[in-house]
């Protein structure tokens, strides 16, 4: 406003020098002529300002003159500073909504009527939605099971809901629905599917092996009431003693494999260099295969030799053995095991194959959980604990080694551990290539220990 006061005095100076020099008439007409100047000059100046106005903040400030100057100047300054606050918190959304979308949990924003306004990845994979097709649909009608319904639809969300979707893959999610602003919820869900199996493997083990003690148990105080109140002859006393000896036995089995369960998830880590020889370690396996076989199984071993494995020896002896073990328990007499180490520079595998029952398709992925049996009859006849494979995989494991199962029905098995090239090192040269019948059709193979499986 200053320079406009300033322009006024200038033209009413001049008009007064004007009529002073000139006469009235010269004056005011001078003053007029500059006072209609002037306005001409705000008034094109704030239509400038209006059509600025009227626009974006990403259009250009217009330039100006004199008092206008300063004015538009201002606004350019404004304008810069609201344009950096925008991108300044266009950013942190971005952030936030990227920190959003990969977060492990599903999140999931809905209305006052339970419409989707936005979700987050996990959230998609979770209930099979889209944020962006499904914005403003009711989460409702795309996840229709009666149970998330239900709890949707109750108001009641203090304790989570436990969903196992329809979904093939068994999805299991934890999901509660917590109040957000403005009538808005955040539908927060959880993968427990690996928990809620872990804790369905806990429920299962705990009444496994109290079911397993409990059968040898029973016969135990049975016979031991039995001798306490008969009179019975000695014959029939040493046939007793001998059952509950076997059972007692069976007892020991199961605690021991429970306690070498117990080792191999407490022990640290198996030493990266501590040499483990292979074919002294294999011939011990197939002498303690034809040990259990008696004679009833023809026993193969086919070795490559140059290199040996680096572990705990005991840990990989516990897996060889139990692999080889099954084998023999499972395989009817007269039937063939057959073992064969392969090893180069990318890796070894130590496989097992027999010709036995076979395991049907549904049976293999579960055969590695403890006490886990296709043929609970059977497997107590052969003397197996139900824990053998769970520690193979265990050992293994430690030894960043895998367990394949291949399995026909009516054809036999195959068990093979395969180890890293890490896992690996060279031979020496003085250990010898013995070559070894191990029954009946051995002939030309290295047979090698065998140690007892458990399915």
């Amino acid at each position: 406003m200053g320079r406009t006061a300033l322009a006024v005095f200038l033209f009413g100076s001049l008009a007064l020098i004007a009529g002073l020099l000139a006469g009235a008439t010269w004056g005011w007409s001078l003053l007029t002529l500059g006072l209609a100047s002037l306005l001409a000059h705000h008034v094109r100046h704030l239509a400038k300002l209006r059509a600025w106005a009227s626009g974006t903040l990403s259009e250009s400030v217009p330039e100006g003159i004199g008092t206008w100057e300063e004015v538009f100047t201002l606004l350019y300054r404004r304008r810069r500073a609201e344009v950096s606050q925008r991108q300044h918190l266009a950013r942190l959304l971005a952030r936030s909504r990227q920190a959003g979308r990969a977060l492990p949990y599903g999140v999931t924003i809905l209305d006052a009527e339970n419409r989707i306004l936005w979700c987050n990845d996990s959230a998609e994979a979770h209930f099979g939605v889209s944020a962006e097709e499904d914005r403003g649909q009711p989460i409702t009608n795309l996840v229709r099971q009666p149970e998330f319904v239900e709890y949707v639809a109750g108001g009641d969300f203090s304790k989570p809901l436990q969903l196992r979707t329809i979904r093939s893959d068994g999805l299991v999610l934890s999901i509660q629905l917590v109040p957000y602003v403005e009538s808005q919820l955040l539908l927060l869900s959880r993968d427990i599917t690996q928990f809620s199996r872990i804790e369905t493997m806990r429920r299962d083990f705990v009444a496994n092996v109290s079911h397993e003690l409990r059968t040898p148990l029973t016969v135990l105080v049975g016979f031991l009431e039995t001798i306490k109140e008969l009179k019975l002859d000695p014959e029939r006393s040493r046939d007793y003693l001998n059952l509950m000896a076997e059972q007692s036995r069976r007892m020991q089995r199961i605690i021991d494999d429970l306690l070498t369960l117990s080792t191999l998830e407490a022990a640290p880590e198996p030493p990266q260099d501590e040499r483990v020889a292979v074919a002294s370690l294999l011939a011990r396996v197939r002498s303690e295969a034809e040990a259990l076989s008696a004679g009833r199984h023809s026993v193969l071993l086919e070795a490559e030799p140059g290199f040996d494995l680096l572990g705990a020896e005991t840990e990989i002896a516990s897996a060889f053995g139990n692999l080889v073990s099954n084998a023999v328990r499972y395989t009817p007499a007269g039937g063939e095991v057959r073992l064969v180490w392969r090893a180069s520079a990318k890796g070894a595998q130590f496989t097992v194959e027999d010709t036995g029952p076979g395991i049907e398709a549904e049976h293999i992925p579960r055969l590695t959980e403890r006490f886990y049996r296709v043929d609970r009859g059977r497997s107590r006849e052969t003397g197996g604990t139900g824990l053998g494979l769970a520690i193979v995989k265990h050992a293994l494991a430690r030894h960043q080694a895998v367990l394949e199962i291949e399995s026909t029905p009516g054809k036999g098995s195959r068990f093979t551990a395969r180890f890293p090239a890490r896992r690996l090192t060279a031979q020496h040269p003085e250990v010898p290539s013995v070559l070894a019948s191990a029954g009946p059709g051995a002939g030309g193979l290295l047979s090698q220990p065998e140690v007892p499986r458990k399915p």
